[in-house]
C-alpha cells in the first residue's frame, strides 16, 4: 500500500469531500487526513473496513484458541459434537 499520494490535509478534505469518498470507493485505498502536519484520521471504503473487522475477529479467535490450548482447556471433538447434537435435539423437542 502506498500512502504518499493518499495523504491530504484537512483543508483539502473540507473542499473535496465528494472527491475523497469517490476516490476511496473506487480505488479501495485508504486516505490519511492530516491536521497541522500530523496524521489525525483515516478514511476508507466500507468493504475494506468490513474486511479488516472480519480479519481482526478471526485473529482474536485464534488468540483465544491459543490461550485455551496453553491453559489445557481443550475438549475432544467427539464430545463437542455429541453436546451439539444433544442441544439440537432438545431444541427440536421444545417445538
Amino acid at each position: 500500500m502506498q500512502f504518499h499520494s493518499d495523504i491530504k490535509p484537512i483543508s483539502w478534505l473540507k473542499n473535496h469531500a465528494k472527491q475523497l469518498v469517490e476516490t476511496v470507493d473506487e480505488t479501495g485505498n485508504a486516505m490519511i487526513i492530516t491536521q497541522n502536519g500530523e496524521a489525525k484520521a483515516v478514511v476508507m471504503n466500507v468493504r475494506e473496513y468490513d474486511q479488516i473487522q472480519e480479519s481482526l475477529a478471526l485473529l482474536r479467535m485464534l488468540a483465544d484458541s491459543s490461550a485455551d490450548a496453553e491453559a489445557d482447556r481443550l475438549r475432544d471433538s467427539d464430545e463437542v459434537f455429541a453436546d451439539a447434537r444433544k442441544m439440537i435435539a432438545e431444541k427440536r423437542g421444545e417445538r
